[in-house]
């Protein structure tokens, strides 16, 4: 059997995952301005995507190497022309999706304004907003053909062309305005009575054109949007003499002149002024060039303002407390007496706050031990180790400054975090650090106890309000023993440490799952129950898609709920038609990883942050850890089977109904609301 036919090309498969994002947006039964906020995940998910997984397939195109053995049997040129295709059928449907969204949000009287339909009573808000806000803000460039201009950014832009006819002989003058990053996309007009008016930041611009260009005696002036995408790959070679902070912060910056990957363009736009755009901009053959409707960067839907309309959004849930734990009492006693599990965003992030802060007072704890991946622009989480470092409390944080498209908060933290004299750790070579583990050391008469929590996700409070992960807090010596031992490799890297509890990438991932397969296929031959349940972001490894294959061929039922990118291709007979791929999209981002293994009756369930991807499993520090308390173990099972009966928002993955909702004659079963209900039970007396 052929490579391409084991598996789905990852590119395409994430492709897949964006229209799963889409069709949230299309769907009637979600609030309407929760299905604007849809279009602008799609579009910031689609921007991502070509500044990092396109470029990589473009660079291995202009090396001139075909690239099938890194996307699974197809050809980097062909995968190229693939992806746009695909990207431009997927752009039609955004617009199409957008259209039918304005004309419900006229008939709950919210208006869209454009530069044409200004009306008497808004022109004078509008002056006053140009002039005021968007006039000291804007970049408008005029283009010359003599001198050297720098149009390096990754940005939207206005195209503006002026013609003179009543002038003989004057040529067109072109300018580009870049579209402000500081001012909001959408601003608010003064209502009339109960209709409410939305103006595009473009569209005001458009509308004060005659000010900008005041003196050009222009006869007619056009402007169209176009978008530019560029290469986000951060370059860490170079002068080693740099400290490593400095080597991010230039590269940050370089991401902005990196090469161009992907043009969008309004496609109305002039023959003349599309060339002129292409040649400023070098767009080459291998670029993506796609036409779209008058308004790009449709990103920014995702801060769409809310409008005092509550009813068109999801009800506010208030996170709930965990029975045992309170944000009153000490949480190192209560961990004294058993493990607990908090499962956000279901569950308060305060937990972990409370946790930090009490070990930044707590006059037994001399050191607190963390990793960072992604900080939240305000975080409560530096600001705690930060006080317990001013409490002379040793404080060691492992911080991941290349986590992409986050590494300016992480950098701002990191050197906030040092002058306080807290001791970094920025890294292994050709290692990213995405385990989220945290350990602290106490001493209470005399004796030595360590108190942690690992975790699936990052300790970063804005993504804990809308990603689900489990945090496991423990007092567990044999668990936090080991986590302290990662730590150790961290700071040591040459030496490797041993783990009976923990499996812990890049050394031990791939063989103890295998291993962990292995026994479910032996038990499975040997009559014994076996099952094998998965929760990822994503599968990409072609050696655990084989290993999940041939546990198939013995037998193994395996129950995978993957919300991205899968390349693994369930139901086919004599390969693996006892695998069933179901991905849930809906108000929140599914960011939990869950291991089950069924064992012979003694379940293994593990969390963490690793996918069964190349990267975490070879090429990152990920954790994952063991749940041995009977309860929380029953409580992860009960949870895996609320996702998996739901007939809501879940979609079938790579099978004969691929990206189907999964509908039944079963009681309607919304998982994320079921799961509240769930743990609201569990708070009850």
């Amino acid at each position: 059997m052929g490579t391409q036919e084991r598996f789905i090309n990852r590119e395409l498969s994430w492709l897949d995952f964006n229209a799963r994002v889409l069709q949230e947006a299309a769907d009637p039964k979600v609030p309407l301005l929760e299905r604007l906020r849809f279009i602008g995940i799609f579009s910031n998910n689609l921007d991502e995507f070509f500044q990092v997984r396109y470029a990589t397939v473009q660079r291995i195109v202009q090396s001139q190497k075909s690239g099938k053995r890194v996307f699974g049997g197809q050809d980097a040129t062909e995968l190229l022309t693939l992806i746009t295709k695909k990207v431009i059928d997927q752009q039609k449907e955004s617009a199409q999706i957008l259209e039918k969204i304005e004309k419900e949000l006229k008939k709950e009287n919210i208006h869209f304004v454009d530069e044409h339909e200004v009306s008497e009573e808004h022109k004078v808000f509008l002056k006053d907003y140009f002039i005021q806000k968007v006039s000291p803000a804007l970049m408008t460039l005029i283009i010359s053909e003599n001198e050297k201009q720098d149009f390096t950014d990754n940005q939207a832009f206005l195209v503006v062309k002026l013609t003179f006819e009543s002038q003989k002989n004057s040529p067109n003058q072109f300018a580009l305005i870049e579209l402000p990053k500081i001012l909001d996309r959408f601003v608010e007009l003064p209502p009339n009575g109960s209709k409410q008016y939305v103006m595009f930041l473009d569209d005001i611009i458009r509308y004060h054109f005659h000010l900008i260009f005041n003196f050009f005696e222009y006869d007619h002036i056009e402007s169209h949007m176009i978008k530019v995408t560029r290469d986000a790959e951060l370059d860490m070679e170079g002068d080693l003499s740099k400290s490593y902070i400095n080597k991010i912060v230039e590269s940050v910056r370089d991401r902005l002149l990196a090469e161009p990957v992907r043009l969008v363009y309004d496609k109305t736009i002039a023959k003349d002024t599309l060339a002129l755009v292409k040649k400023i901009f070098k767009l080459d053959s291998t670029d993506s060039l796609i036409p779209g409707g008058r308004y790009h960067h449709r990103r920014d839907f995702m801060n769409f303002p809310s409008l005092q309309r509550k009813d068109l959004l999801y009800t506010k849930i208030e996170p709930l407390s965990i029975p045992g734990l309170s944000l009153e009492r000490s949480i190192f006693k209560a961990l004294d007496e058993r493990d607990y599990l908090m499962y956000t965003p279901f569950h308060s992030f305060s937990f972990i706050i409370k946790f930090l802060r009490e070990a930044a007072l707590d006059p037994g704890v001399n050191t607190i031990k963390i990793t960072i991946y992604r900080l939240s622009q305000l975080s409560n989480v530096a600001s705690s180790l930060i006080n317990a470092a001013k409490n002379g409390k040793k404080v060691l944080v492992q911080i991941e400054l290349q986590a992409r498209f986050d590494e300016t908060n992480n950098i701002i933290y990191a050197e906030k975090m040092q002058a306080a004299g807290v001791e970094l750790i920025f890294g292994i070579p050709g290692l990213k650090v995405h385990s989220k583990i945290c350990v602290v050391e106490k001493i209470n008469r005399g004796k030595k106890k360590r108190y942690g929590f690992i975790s699936t996700g990052n300790f970063n409070e804005d993504t804990a309000k809308v990603y689900t992960d489990y945090t496991l807090l423990t007092s567990n010596p044999k668990i936090l023993k080991e986590v302290n031992k990662v730590f150790n490799f961290l700071q040591v890297h040459y030496k490797l440490k041993k783990y009976k509890h923990l499996i812990v990438s890049p050394h031990y991932t791939h063989n103890n799952l295998f291993k962990l397969i292995n026994t479910e296929i032996e038990n499975k031959k040997a009559g014994l129950p076996s099952r094998i349940r998965l929760k990822l972001n994503a599968i990409t490894n072609f050696q655990m898609i084989d290993k999940l294959y041939e546990a198939s061929c013995a037998g193994v039922p395996i129950e995978m709920i993957v919300r991205g990118i899968c390349c693994l291709i369930p139901g086919v007979k004599g390969q693996s038609e006892n695998i069933e791929v179901r991905s849930i999209i809906d108000r929140y981002l599914e960011h939990t990883r869950v291991y089950s293994f069924e064992n012979g009756g003694n379940p293994k369930v593990y969390i963490s942050s690793a996918d069964f991807m190349t990267r975490n499993i070879e090429n990152r520090v990920e954790v994952a850890a063991p749940i041995y308390d009977p309860l929380l173990k029953n409580e992860i099972h009960e949870v895996f089977d609320i996702a998996w009966n739901d007939n809501v928002k879940s979609r079938n993955v790579n099978g004969i109904h691929h990206n189907q909702f999964i509908r039944n004659t079963k009681p309607s079963i919304r998982s994320q609301w079921e799961i509240f209900e769930y743990y609201k039970r569990k708070c009850s007396p």
